[in-house]
């Protein structure tokens, strides 16, 4: 059997048609040519046999119109290729006709999840209309079964190719229809895809638009929550927040805190601090052996709450007081916070540590634990902790309002306590004192009960109380939990002598549960009788601060510290953008200025005299190179830096100077705003890099030693003289100096000279002869010539060593050479074209306006270079610098109380505190009035 591989056609040079075909056989899998020629015209069909690899093949040859005839067979063949060719090509029609198939399924999915979602009509705008999907939907169908079509048309097309190319007939025709349809579906499939991504794009910006509206809502929700629950305040933190407002109440207008809160007052290690979180039901505050650990008061708020936490004033975080991790931290910060708070080596500190500690079963009121009354100091001790002590638990029972927690040590002898005669100098009469007796299970086994019943009926103590109360606070272990020690004082006084026995201990007497509820319930007893006074003399407080206000600064509104600070710092930073609006002429001449400030003395000491008197010309220009390359490569840079940094100081000073001439100018903020700039100034530094950008400028523009044009000479001329004579200014003050005032000054101001100057004065007169003589004398003299000045003065009996004269001579000599390099600048004024002709040797010396040329033009590129620095960079630096140093103070309270002072501050301040207790204990009281 044979396969058809390709056909050809071929015409022999005797115009005899042969046709050759390559075929394969299926024998062995060869490819094989097969030529079939005619034998003679009309013959009859035979085969004739060519055969290449030793087997037949035979073709039939008839009388057909080119003279051939294939046998059926053999079309079978070439059908049997176009099948080939069909097969080959349903892949792509595949490909189409899934992308047609996908689109229109994901119309449908679209239309199927569009009408899953809930009725937003506010989202009509920001999508597309139902009619355009539709649309949509329609116009691919039509793509579908165009692109159908075309596919249809292309299969005929290449079943007829592919029947034309196994006949033998040309298909150049077919394959140009061809390669034009295969480019219009890869057309048709490519805006399909196009579709598909637009369309999966909008699908995901919906989603995407979905859960950003469902945050939202969300959001939203949990805010109205928040708001709710922040509204609701219970009244024991409302309370509490009043007395925190109070705490840090200036009293300089003999507005005393009266509100009432229990004080926790009793000796050293009496078991105050053990009652305390006893109430407490935790375990709140370290422990020591022996040693005061109570350094600070501490006002605890308690309130009821379904989870037993605690939380500082300040900060956010809240503890479990349920895990013993939490506990611990709590402990080490309450610890740390009154370390923090004892300063300039005191022992204890006024500073109030402010906390809340939540639960269930906890009676709401707020207890203020005092540092515990010692008799003796240790040698760690301040020398004034004692009276420091005494003083502080004096001003906290001196509230008339206050109830007094005396707490008292049942384990040590009565008669060493030091507290009760302190409570009873506050509360003689006892009103609002109650008496703790602690350690009882320790009083029980030492004390005599008959004592023990003394003291709890109130008449061992001369002082009073309202009532009288016996607790066990634990048994000695740190590692005790509030419940096992709860647990042991029941236990106790269940099983205790003094119970049992008729009369010495009354069962309402005992247990921190007990203790807690009379406390609590007279606490708020005091709350509802004192509350509406103490919100009285607050009001009271407010209208005289407002009258005093109005008499002093009746134009002003009453501005805090922190308002205060707020206008300072809108204004600073006002200032530090108008520095970045300077003009460029300005920072130039401001840069300028500054630079031959801080160089001109290093360029006459070590560059232009030692060279200018040098002796030849050629020797000043080798002397003046090699200078000022050395300078350029280490000494310049650095100061030109330096120059900058003092010329940015120096503007935005000035800037602030002028803001203070303004007339609306407020001088409070005066010394906030100094205090600000010198600090952002004292950070501030120039960025290290600039130096060496500065050295490559430099130092290529010191290489040019060629003045350019004529301007550039007279620049350089002016700058010389100007130089100079700055120079000659300051010697002749110096000269001035060493040999006083002349004879009309003398005359006029009534003075005379000094032994020294006229001393100096003989020692001038000999030297200007040596000037005199030689105009171009050298910078020093000769041996011979002091020696000759020293005899010519002893003939005048003057006696003067040789340092002396060379002190003269140095001043007398400056003035002469500056001189002459005045009178070389006029010279050189009108020099310019006679330089650029015959340049270093001109018959005019100009090599020193050569010199400041170059250094002018130093000057010009590092001040360019510098004021490019100071826009791009180091104003937004300096601003940076600023805005961190204003940070700062915000957050420095005290700082801000010692930049922002006078009286208007304090009296605003005292106002505004004023107004804020005042309108939180009215809606305190409102609070307490509908609970009732």
């Amino acid at each position: 059997m044979l396969r058809i591989y390709q056909n050809t056609y071929r015409r022999t040079a005797r115009k005899a048609v042969v046709y050759s075909t390559k075929v394969v056989c299926c024998n062995h899998s060869t490819l094989c040519n097969i030529t079939m020629q005619p034998r003679r015209k009309g013959a009859g069909g035979q085969w004739e046999q060519h055969h290449s690899r030793n087997h037949e093949h035979y073709l039939l040859a008839g009388n057909q119109a080119r003279g051939w005839t294939i046998p059926p067979h053999s079309r079978g063949y070439g059908m049997f290729v176009v099948r080939i060719l069909k097969g080959a090509l349903k892949l792509r029609y595949l490909v189409l006709g899934g992308a047609i198939g996908g689109g229109v399924s994901l119309s449908k999915k679209y239309e199927d999840w569009k009408e899953g979602l809930p009725d937003m009509k506010w989202l009509e705008d920001a999508l597309p209309q139902s009619e355009r999907w539709s649309q949509f939907s329609r116009n691919l169908i039509e793509v579908g079964s165009v692109v159908k079509n075309a596919i249809d048309i292309a299969k005929e097309d290449i079943k007829s190719k592919a029947t034309v190319a196994a006949l033998g007939i040309p298909v150049d025709e077919s394959r140009k229809k061809y390669e034009k349809l295969q480019s219009q579906v890869e057309t048709l499939q490519t805006e399909i895809m196009n579709v598909q991504i637009k369309y999966q794009k909008e699908l995901e910006k919906m989603e995407k638009e979905n859960r950003e509206l469902r945050q939202q809502y969300l959001i939203m929700k949990t805010n109205k929550k928040t708001t709710a629950k922040r509204i609701k305040k219970s009244l024991i933190d409302m309370y509490s927040e009043v007395l925190d407002e109070l705490s840090g109440y200036d009293t300089g207008y003999t507005m005393a805190d009266h509100l009432p809160r229990v004080v926790v007052v009793g000796d050293q290690s009496s078991g105050k601090t053990s009652v305390l979180e006893s109430i407490a039901k935790a375990r709140i505050f370290p422990r020591g052996s022996g040693e005061m650990m109570t350094r600070a008061p501490v006002k605890v708020t308690l309130a009821e709450g379904p989870y037993h936490v605690a939380q500082f004033r300040d900060t956010d975080r809240e503890y479990d007081l349920t895990k013993e991790s939490d506990l611990a931290d709590l402990r080490r910060e309450v610890e740390f916070r009154m370390r923090a708070s004892v300063r300039g080596g005191k022992t204890v500190s006024n500073e109030v540590i402010s906390m809340t500690v939540k639960g269930p079963g906890l009676q709401r009121m707020v207890l203020v634990d005092l540092p515990g009354i010692i008799s003796t100091m240790t040698v760690d001790m301040a020398s004034d902790t004692k009276d420091s002590i005494h003083q502080m638990t004096k001003h906290y029972m001196s509230n008339p309002n206050a109830i007094i927690l005396c707490i008292q040590d049942g384990s040590v002898d009565a008669e060493r306590s030091n507290v009760t005669d302190l409570v009873m100098q506050c509360d003689p009469l006892g009103r609002r004192t109650i008496f703790v007796l602690t350690k009882v299970d320790l009083a029980e086994e030492l004390a005599d009960p008959e004592r023990i019943r003394k003291i709890l009926s109130g008449k061992l103590f001369p002082m009073k109380a309202l009532g009288y109360y016996a607790v066990v606070t634990g048994r000695g272990r740190k590692d005790d939990s509030i419940e096992a020690i709860r647990q042991y004082e029941e236990d106790f006084f269940k099983n205790s002598k003094l119970f049992h026995r008729r009369g010495v201990i009354m069962p309402h007497q005992v247990t921190s549960r007990n203790l807690s509820l009379a406390v609590s319930d007279r606490f708020w007893k005091m709350v509802r009788e004192t509350i509406e006074q103490q919100a009285d003399a607050f009001k009271a407080t407010r209208f005289n601060l407002e009258t005093e206000w109005k008499n002093n600064f009746p134009r002003l509104r009453e501005s805090g510290r922190d308002e205060l600070f707020d206008k300072a710092k809108g204004e600073i930073l006002d200032e530090v953008v108008t520095l970045s609006q300077i003009s460029a002429k300005k920072w130039d001449d401001a840069l300028t200025t500054k630079l031959w400030e801080k160089l001109s003395n290093y360029v006459f000491e070590n560059i232009y005299l030692p060279a200018a008197q040098s002796g030849s010309q050629n020797s000043f220009n080798t002397m003046v190179d090699i200078k000022l390359r050395q300078w350029a490569e280490q000494a310049l840079p650095a100061k030109s830096v330096e120059a900058g940094w003092e010329a940015l100081q120096q503007e935005f000073i000035s800037l602030m100077e002028r803001a203070k001439k303004a007339h609306d100018h407020d001088d409070v903020f005066d010394q906030l705003k100094a205090a600000v700039v010198d600090e952002a100034i004292r950070r501030h530094s120039w960025e290290d890099k600039a130096i060496d950008m500065l050295r490559v400028i430099q130092l290529n523009t010191l290489e040019d030693r060629f003045v350019h044009d004529k301007t550039e000479w007279d620049q350089a001329v002016k700058f010389l003289e100007n130089s100079v004579n700055a120079k000659l200014m300051q010697t002749e003050e110096t000269l001035a100096q060493m040999f006083g005032p002349g004879p009309w000054t003398r005359f006029a101001q009534w003075k005379s000279l000094t032994a020294d100057q006229q001393k100096r004065r003989s020692v001038k007169g000999e030297l200007d002869k040596i000037l005199k003589n030689d105009s171009k004398h050298l910078p020093s003299l000769s041996y011979d010539e002091l020696t000759t000045v020293r005899k010519n003065l002893q003939r005048d009996n003057v006696e003067v060593d040789t340092d002396y004269i060379r002190q003269t001579w140095f001043p007398v000599y400056r003035k002469h050479f500056l001189q002459q390099a005045l009178q070389r600048a006029k010279d050189c004024r009108k020099a310019y074209y006679l330089y650029t002709q015959q340049g270093s040797e001109c018959e005019v010396s100009c090599s020193d306006v050569v010199l400041f040329w170059r250094i002018q033009q130093v000057i010009k590129v590092t001040g360019n270079a510098l004021r490019q620095q100071v826009i791009n960079r180091e104003a937004r630096r300096l601003d940076k610098e600023i805005k961190a140093v204003l940070d700062e103070f915000s957050e420095d309270e005290e700082r801000k109380a010692q930049l922002l002072t006078g009286k208007r501050v304090q009296l605003a301040e005292e106002l505004i505190k004023v107004r804020q207790i005042q309108e939180k204990l009215e809606e305190f009281i409102n609070s307490l009035n509908q609970e009732k």
